[in-house]
C-alpha cells in the first residue's frame, strides 16, 4: 500500500443506477469501463477493495412489489439483477488488468463462488478485488444494508457510497434548488432527520461497528481517488459528525 494511502481495505457501493450513464435502462459501456478504471487504479495504489452494487438499472424489488410482486419474490428478483451487474463489472475490471471475484450470497456456481467471508478476505489478501452480490441473500434488505454489513464482516476501515450528487444533501438537490449540503454528519444526525442517502439498518451497522461513510458523485470523474485520499467534493458521516473524526 502506498505510503500516503489513508485505507488498508474499503468497501465502494455503487447503485446499479450509476451504470446506466445516460441511458433509461441496463448497463452503458462506457460507464461500465469508466468506473472500473478508476477502481483499478485505486486498487494499484496497494488498496484491497470490496465491492457491492446495487441492481436498480435492470430490476428493483421494491417497484416490483408496488406491481403486484409478492415482496420477497420481488427482492429475490432484485438480487439477481445485482449478480447480472457484479459480472458485468468483473469483466470490465479484469479487462482494465485487475484480478476480480464474483462472490453472490445466493449459491449459483456455474457463473460466481458462493459468498464465505474468509474466502473473501483471503481473495483480497491476494491482491483480487471482491465483488458481494446478490445483497445479504434475504429479502427486505437493500443493497445498502448489504454494504455495511459486508463492511463490517470483512473488517474494511471505511464505507465509500457512490451517488447522482456529491454528498449528502437536506433534500433531493436534483428537485430543491434550496436543499442544504453537509460536510459532516453523525450517524444519529442522519437517523434524526430521517435523510435519504441509506437505509436505517445501514446506518445502524454502520454505527455500530464504527465504520465511517464517505458519500461522493460517481458522476466526477477521478472522484473514488480524490476521497480515498480525503480530497475533492463529498460527505462524511461518523461518530463525531466532525471531518477526519470517527
Amino acid at each position: 500500500m502506498s505510503d500516503d494511502a489513508p485505507y488498508r481495505r474499503i468497501l465502494l457501493k455503487l447503485s446499479g443506477e450509476a451504470l446506466m450513464g445516460g441511458q433509461e435502462y441496463g448497463l452503458e459501456s462506457d460507464m461500465l469501463h469508466r468506473i472500473a478504471g478508476e477502481i483499478r487504479a485505486v486498487h494499484a495504489q496497494g488498496i484491497e477493495i470490496g465491492l457491492v452494487i446495487g441492481g436498480g438499472n435492470i430490476y428493483r424489488g421494491i417497484g416490483g412489489a408496488s406491481q403486484g410482486i409478492e415482496r420477497a419474490s420481488a427482492d429475490f428478483m432484485g438480487m439477481l439483477a445485482t449478480v447480472i451487474n457484479a459480472i458485468a463489472m468483473q469483466n470490465a475490471l479484469e479487462a482494465a488488468g485487475a484480478p476480480t471475484r464474483v462472490l453472490s450470497a445466493i449459491s449459483m456456481r456455474e457463473v460466481c463462488e458462493p459468498y464465505i467471508r474468509r474466502r473473501a478476505i483471503r481473495h483480497m489478501e491476494k491482491g483480487r478485488i471482491v465483488i458481494c452480490a446478490a445483497g445479504t441473500g434475504n429479502p427486505y434488505f437493500t443493497t445498502d444494508t448489504a454494504a455495511a454489513l459486508r463492511a463490517a464482516e470483512l473488517g474494511c476501515d471505511v464505507l465509500l457510497k457512490a451517488t447522482q450528487v456529491d454528498g449528502v444533501y437536506s433534500s433531493d438537490p436534483l428537485i430543491d434548488d434550496g436543499a442544504e449540503r453537509f460536510e459532516a454528519l453523525s450517524f444519529h444526525e442522519v437517523l434524526a432527520r430521517d435523510l435519504k442517502v441509506m437505509d436505517a439498518a445501514a446506518i445502524a451497522l454502520s454505527r455500530e461497528n464504527n465504520i465511517p461513510i464517505l458519500v461522493f458523485s460517481v458522476h466526477n470523474s477521478g472522484a473514488l481517488d480524490d476521497v480515498v485520499h480525503h480530497r475533492g467534493r463529498f460527505t462524511v458521516i461518523n461518530e463525531k459528525g466532525e471531518v477526519g473524526g470517527k
